[in-house]
């Protein structure tokens, strides 16, 4: 008996290792091959590089679909039909009608504010990263100014990249790159700001450390790299393995009898094949087939969806999220 007892804590420790562990390696490992594998200037990034890519993006937004095989999810979703229903659709119907219609030069500029959403969208991802990485060693969730280290960063990595367009490889001469130093004394900023706040920390769990230097010097890139795939495609490599893990380990706990290899196997066949189709779409934004950029633009609107659902999913403040990944991640939030 004392022995079953001690079982599930031994189990949590080993699952709470796994997550911060691979968090941390699929971060390091990501940012270290992108940069080792960029082109030089805006060429064509090799096989390798290209399937980094295609995990890390593609294959991580089309892994969100996943959640709507789960009855819990479903019903979520139909009492909140505004954010997981109505909201998605809109943005991938809205899109694919306005990349066929709207100017090619008016699509330029769009994409400079939906990539300022997907890179905001990191930084809460980064946000959220640090705070479970706190909870989970029982060292508790982030406080103010380090949050606030975070936030600065965030903004000056997300302004580099928006006044800097060549490093989206966004043809755009928007006549505001002079601004570049001033998001990258933001970023600067934030770096110091969240170093002094760590300092002050009591508790400093190595794993918490480590997820909280990842999250501050995520943008660090940006900054230091003049090619756009070493700049950039780090950022895009580590966000999407960091999200796949986390989801792996929702998808592969055991759920009502099932094994949570199958639940495992069927996120990872949803992924994929959306991925796919995800990733043929993205290359049709020059087409001159009205088709053709209508796809392109349902691959932007599925992206942005991504964006709004994950925004709900992952929000712990709220008792549905809380609720349902203390259930399938009790070992990071119920330490």
């Amino acid at each position: 008996m004392v022995a079953s007892a001690y079982a599930p804590v031994r189990t949590f420790r080993v699952l709470r290792r796994v997550w911060l562990g691979g968090t941390a390696l699929l971060s390091a490992a990501a940012f270290a091959a992108a940069i080792a594998l960029a082109p030089e200037g805006s060429a064509a990034p090799g096989r390798s590089l290209a399937l980094l890519l295609f995990l890390g993006s593609s294959v991580h937004v089309a892994a969100t679909a996943w959640f709507y095989v789960l009855p819990e999810i479903r019903a979520h979703a139909r009492a909140h039909k505004g954010r997981y229903v109505i909201a998605p659709i809109a943005l991938i119907l809205g899109t694919s009608l306005a990349a066929t219609v709207v100017p090619a030069e008016g699509i330029t500029w769009a994409l400079l504010a939906y990539f300022a959403w997907q890179f905001f969208h990191f930084q809460k991802q980064n946000l959220g990263l640090a705070a479970l990485a706190g909870v989970a060693q029982g060292s508790g969730s982030l406080r103010r100014l380090e949050r606030q280290g975070i936030v600065v960063a965030g903004v000056g990595g997300i302004a580099g990249l928006v006044v800097h367009p060549d490093l989206l490889q966004v043809a755009l001469d928007a006549h505001v790159r002079f601004l570049f130093p001033v998001a990258g004394t933001v970023f600067l900023a934030g770096v110091a700001i969240g170093l002094y706040a760590l300092v002050q920390r009591k508790q400093r769990p190595p794993g918490f450390v480590i997820i909280y230097l990842i999250s501050l010097l995520f943008f660090a890139p940006v900054f230091v790299f003049t090619s756009p795939y070493a700049a950039v495609a780090g950022l895009v490599v580590a966000h999407g393995y960091q999200y796949l893990l986390i989801v792996g380990l929702v998808a592969g706990a055991p759920r009502r009898g099932r094994p949570g290899v199958i639940g495992l196997a069927l996120m990872m066949s949803v992924a994929l094949l959306g991925g796919m189709a995800l990733s043929y779409a993205s290359h049709l934004h020059g087409s001159p087939v009205a088709l053709e950029r209508a796809l392109y633009g349902a691959y932007l609107g599925a992206v942005m969806a991504h964006f709004v659902i994950d925004a709900g999913l992952w929000r712990l403040r709220d008792e549905f999220p809380r609720r349902f990944l203390t259930a399938n991640l009790p070992y990071l939030l119920r330490p």
